[in-house]
């Protein structure tokens, strides 16, 4: 993607190289990324996050971001307020005001509205305080343990599919999903999510059709790679060598690759919605 010398959005906040409890984790690094996963893709980040609060470890030392550290910050600072231009002129066009999301780098650990979460969270979106946050070190992981293509785009899609479940908060469509998965047994309940996390891939494609003149070849590419690698299917057979469909909660390599391109191909919100899609 073109981005060097762009506007950075101004709702970045980059606590990494900070000095802040950290908060231990166990487990093997499986557990670490598919935890992870589930953040980014969409889990219950209240519910997941407060499952991760456990015994507060020593505050590290303050450091120096490396000069990649920054020029990733700078990235994605470009990337979110590209989302900014893309989702202000769409709620613009249908009479309404778009309230601006937060985004919070960090490494190690960090305290959300939903709760503190380790540096396992990876990337999640948490509505409480409607702020995104990334640990940038989780792309180097999905691409060399998940399989997904070197490139920045990767940390694009994840920025946007992120953007994209605060538009849902916007509209009231994830209030909406929990009320219902309230009163759902828990396959309705992952029906439901599934449907949620296709939504929110369709939304990054959405903001990608719409940033078009800043893409370059191979960018689309990179993304879907992104969205293959974090498939229910596909992170089940490398995490425990089988697929477990009533299990998945965020859909298959498949639909995540083909909402994000449906997204990307007609720019049509109205085209959008997963649920009726899936039959709910």
């Amino acid at each position: 993607m073109k981005w060097r010398g762009r506007r950075k959005s101004s709702n970045v906040e980059d606590r990494r190289g900070s000095s802040t409890g950290k908060i231990a984790a166990g487990g093997g690094i499986i557990a670490v990324i598919f935890i992870a996963i589930q953040l980014f893709t969409g889990g219950d980040a209240g519910e997941i996050l407060n499952q991760l609060q456990q015994q507060q470890a020593p505050a590290g030392e303050e450091r120096e971001l490396t000069s990649e550290e920054i020029e990733l910050g700078d990235y994605s600072a470009i990337v979110l307020a590209d989302t900014e231009d893309v989702w202000n002129r769409l709620f613009e066009q249908e009479g309404s005001d778009y309230p601006e999301p937060g985004m919070v780098l960090f490494s190690e650990a960090v305290n959300t509205g939903c709760g503190g979460a380790s540096s396992a969270a990876g990337p999640f979106y948490c509505p409480a305080d409607e702020k995104v946050y990334m640990d940038l070190r989780f792309f180097e992981e999905l691409r060399t343990r998940f399989g997904a293509k070197e490139g920045d785009f990767a940390i694009a899609y994840v920025i946007a599919h992120e953007v994209g479940h605060h538009v849902q908060t916007v509209l009231g469509t994830s209030g909406k999903v929990r009320q219902l998965q309230q009163d759902s047994n828990q396959e309705e309940a992952n029906e439901l999510s599934v449907a949620l996390e296709l939504q929110a891939d369709f939304y990054a494609g959405i903001w990608a059709h719409y940033n078009k003149k800043y893409l370059q070849e191979g960018d689309i590419e990179e993304a879907l790679s992104a969205a293959s690698a974090v498939g229910d299917d596909a992170i089940q057979k490398r995490t425990t060598g089988r697929v477990v469909p009533d299990a998945f909660t965020h859909g298959t390599s498949r639909q995540r690759m083909e909402w994000f391109l449906k997204g990307y191909q007609t720019g049509d919100l109205s085209l959008g919605d997963t649920f009726a899609a899936l039959g709910l």
